[in-house]
């Protein structure tokens, strides 16, 4: 126990999470307890936060992803490491780019008439306004950031560090610009990468369509998903060992509608087995097609532009927004008979993750970086083990998707986000790329230069996230001490998004990978299992359920039954039951802290002044730290807080509190500074375990009992003492706790009511087992509201008397007296009459041939079931029936 100021014992008689959150926040980020100094006495600990958009704000997987991280930074704090949880914002630049543009269109305007600059001072006002909302809830949530310490994905040293690595993988040949087919985004205007797009699956058709060959009655049959891009078809592809087609290798068809002459090509990237085994190449439109066309040397034709509109090439359809023409095309198709026919297919379509638009695959000029050199180091990592998932069944995933990596396409058509430091010469056509902006030419010395127009994917800034937060390029003390962090804390559907990019260019800028594990956690989903999204309308709001659960109750809902990678459901009830445990944690409290108001820490109790009791929760108290601490190393928080919440609730609260009270109550003052300080002692532990999950009310009930220092944030972790470890306490008190439970069993079961003292006899055999019954048997009578008698043997069992059996005793409680027999043998005589009457029902359907053959099998099994569980109903009642001796 530690010393301190008497107990402040004002506790309110009901929990109010509002009012204890708001203050103890405040209490916290007043005295810069989450703000970490570099010591290099202390092993460091550090988490980056993974950053949140500046436009976001907190939705259920924030909730449960900065949940998981605070744990982690409380405990390691709690046990001394020199923890840093390292917070930010990401510039989003679609999204910032989009909400920006919202507001000028209601104002009538564009962002066009402001122009880029007078555009991107609206974005950074606009920022300012409206960017700290998701950094105020996560403060809501209890989170325990350094917040002194909070980047911006633009802020002038994530900046410099985004140019640094931009013109060193240039130098390197790692960065080019190329033509090649992008995913566009005809609403958002810019191209967005591969992992960016949300393949959703769509019912569409499948166009068989006739391409006659020329100077001949015979046609190449082709199916296709979207006729529009046949108007961009400069080839027929087909396997060079299909031998339907080999004939026509070399030869020429006619384009439908377009009437322009296009070859049959052999090409092994066909399928022979998909469709017709012919396949129309349009080089422009298809990333695949795109490639056959290089090997091929075909024509890249463009039929479609950036805004999904039919171009001049498209002929008469020009000007057609790709549906219509899709629509009048068909149309066109089967009117002059080139229309086979048209089958119905659903197909993954490609939409855009920010505005859900249908992506167009766009032929355009971009820059790219060269993914294999970085992709190989960043495979050998998770091979050898420099990075560790856990669950590590994600080490697959990630290894799958870096050897199969394609080039990274980088530029963005938008004016937010981290400009490209690339300059054009317009006297010589060179290409200047630096970190400054240049004042001529470095080849002609002329000043006509101008900066290309696009911005970098935020996906290159954030990917520099765990070392250009700390300082670099510069060699900050912070980045000797904290890099490499400790652990990425993030969900399973963002590995491709983040952690590739950034395992790799931390290898590539800081020869060490950027963190030693990652612990992906699943997504929360609601109660049906079905992802939370506006569309459904099925999400929920964590700022309205801290108002009127709180913050810990959402936390504590969050953690327990979450397993590493797996998704968790979010069920209201759940929400509930933390809640409960809350207020049990109050309530409990507060009855131990209204028990102390006489109470200073002294000598410690030892020897015999401590009751089996005592040293019962003393023993039980060092395993639930040791494996509490165990499953949080382990990264099983969900297991932890279960182990947590069943010694609360149940040992703590139901058991010891229970068994203190009389000698709280008592006379004699030895026995109640000892209850008083094992009560003490024991809960002011819990709290400390229970800190990380729950840390609002864990604060206001640690800092109302006797302690040491300003708040239990820094308190010593709890380790366990193995003096203080008693199993013969923990097993003399199983043998009791078992007895106490059959007793309490048979007065539920026969309706004995709470207030009657109950006579028990109890044959305990064994004389070890008896001596230890009878020193406790005040336990036994305090907890069951009996009168016991213990004796070595019986000749008779009492008459009309309920029976129990137990590992250690045969128990006998009679019912004469205690209850009306007559009138709870009719009872229950009336509950059989009933089961008996739904039982024939039951037994009458499944005896009936029609039904069994007719109903459904899950129908028949349910019948089964129901029949099943009223026959153990009923067995239940008669045997209880024969306890009254009718």
């Amino acid at each position: 126990m530690t010393a301190g100021s008497n107990p402040k014992t004002d506790m309110p008689p009901a929990y109010d999470p509002g009012a204890v959150e708001e203050k103890w926040y405040g209490y916290w980020e007043e005295n810069k307890f989450f703000h970490a100094r570099v010591d290099p006495e202390k092993e460091p600990f550090c988490i980056v936060m993974p950053p949140p958009n500046v436009t976001g704000q907190l939705h259920m997987g924030h909730a449960l992803d900065n949940t998981l991280q605070d744990i982690l930074t409380r405990w390691r704090r709690m046990q001394g490491y020199n923890a840093l949880w390292l917070p930010g914002t990401d510039h989003a630049g679609i999204a910032t780019q989009a909400k920006v543009e919202e507001q000028l269109a209601k104002e009538g305007r564009s962002k066009y008439e402001l122009g880029r600059d007078k555009f991107l001072e609206r974005v950074w006002q606009w920022k300012e306004q409206y960017g700290g909302r998701i950094t105020h809830q996560l403060r809501k949530l209890g989170s325990s950031c350094d917040w002194d310490r909070e980047r911006f994905t633009m802020d002038r040293g994530c900046s410099q560090a985004v140019l640094e690595v931009f013109v060193r993988l240039y130098e390197k040949g790692l960065i080019y610009r190329d033509y090649y087919i992008t995913n566009w985004c005809p609403k958002c205007h810019t191209t967005i990468s591969d992992i960016e797009v949300e393949h959703l699956d769509k019912p569409g058709h499948f166009y068989f369509i006739k391409y006659p060959v020329k100077d001949s009655d015979e046609f190449l049959a082709i199916a296709t998903t979207r006729p529009e891009t046949m108007l961009g078809d400069v080839a027929v592809a087909v396997h060079p060992d299909d031998r339907r087609y080999a004939h026509l290798v070399g030869k020429t068809l006619i384009l439908p509608v377009a009437d322009r002459e296009i070859p049959v090509i052999a090409d092994e990237y066909v399928d022979p087995e998909f469709g017709t085994g012919a396949v129309k190449i349009t080089p422009a439109h298809d990333p695949n097609d795109f490639e056959v066309g290089q090997r091929h040397s075909l024509p890249q034709l463009q039929v479609i532009n950036r805004d999904a509109v039919m171009t001049e090439e498209a002929g008469r359809y020009r000007g057609l927004d790709r549906w219509e023409c899709r629509r009048q095309l068909v149309k066109e198709l089967d009117a002059r008979g080139y229309l086979i026919k048209v089958d119905d297919h659903n197909h993954a379509v490609g939409h855009c993750y920010r505005c859900s638009t249908v992506i167009e695959p766009m032929l355009s000029k971009q820059w790219f970086v060269r993914m294999k050199p970085l992709a190989e180091p960043a495979i050998q990592a998770a091979k050898d083990g420099q990075v560790r998932f856990v669950p590590e069944r994600f080490t697959k995933i990630y290894l799958n998707w870096m050897e199969n990596i394609r080039d990274w396409c980088i530029s963005r058509q938008l004016w937010w986000g981290h400009r490209i430091p690339v300059w054009y010469c317009a006297d010589c056509g060179e290409v200047i790329v630096t970190k400054t902006p240049p004042d001529k030419c470095v080849k002609c010395g002329g000043t006509g230069l101008e900066q290309d127009p696009d911005v970098l994917d935020t996906w290159f800034s954030s990917g520099l996230w765990p070392f250009s937060t700390l300082g670099w390029p510069d060699k900050t003390v912070e980045l000797a001490h904290y890099y490499p962090t400790s652990v990425l804390v993030t969900g399973r559907d963002i590995i491709f998004f983040w952690v590739a990019r950034m395992i790799f260019s931390g290898l590539a800028f800081m020869d060490q990978v950027p963190f030693r594990e990652v612990f992906i956690h699943g997504l929360v989903l609601d109660a049906l299992g079905r992802k939370m999204s506006k569309s459904l309308g099925n999400g929920v709001d964590p700022i309205d359920v801290i108002e009127s659960h709180g913050a810990d109750s959402l936390r504590f809902m969050l953690v327990t039954g979450n397993t590493p990678g797996n998704d968790l459901r979010f069920h209201f009830e759940r929400l509930d039951g933390a809640r409960n445990f809350a207020n049990k944690i109050w309530n409990a409290s507060r009855f131990t802290i209204m028990n102390l108001s006489d109470f200073t820490p002294g000598p410690e109790p030892r020897g015999e002044v401590l009751t089996l009791a005592d040293r019962w929760i003393r023993s039980r108290f060092q395993e639930v730290a040791e494996e509490v601490t165990r499953n949080l190393d382990r990264y099983e928080l969900g297991e932890a807080a279960r182990i947590l919440y069943e010694f609360t609730w149940n040992e703590f609260c139901d058991w010891y509190i229970e068994l203190a009270k009389p000698r709280l109550y008592g006379r004699d003052r030895d026995d109640r500074y000892t209850a008083q300080y094992i009560l003490a002692d024991t809960l002011r532990g819990t709290l400390e375990l229970l800190h990380p999950f729950m840390p609002f009310i864990t604060e206001d009930i640690w800092q109302r009992l006797p302690h040491r220092g300003q708040t239990v944030m820094k308190a010593p972790w709890p380790v366990p003492v193995e003096e203080y470890r008693d199993i013969p306490a923990e097993e003399q008190m199983d043998v009791l706790m078992e007895i106490i439970r059959a007793v309490r069993h048979i007065r539920s079961e026969m309706n004995v009511p709470p207030g009657k003292k109950a006579d028990i006899v109890l044959l305990v055999i064994d004389n070890g087992t008896r001596s230890l019954v009878e020193k406790w048997v005040g336990y036994v009578e305090t907890l069951t509201a009996g009168r016991v008698t213990i004796v070595p043997s019986l000749a008779e069992a009492p008459e009309q008397a309920a029976h129990a059996v137990t590992r250690a005793a045969e128990i006998y409680v009679p019912l004469k007296g205690l209850i009306d027999i007559d009138r709870e043998s009719a009872r229950l005589a009336k509950e059989v009459s009933v089961l008996d009457r739904d039982l024939a029902k039951i037994r009458g359907k499944l005896s009936n041939e029609g039904f069994l053959s007719k109903a459904p099998e899950d129908v028949v099994e349910k019948e089964r079931a129901k029949e099943a569980e009223l026959s153990g109903k009923k067995k239940a009642i008669e045997d209880r029936l024969k306890m009254l001796g009718r």
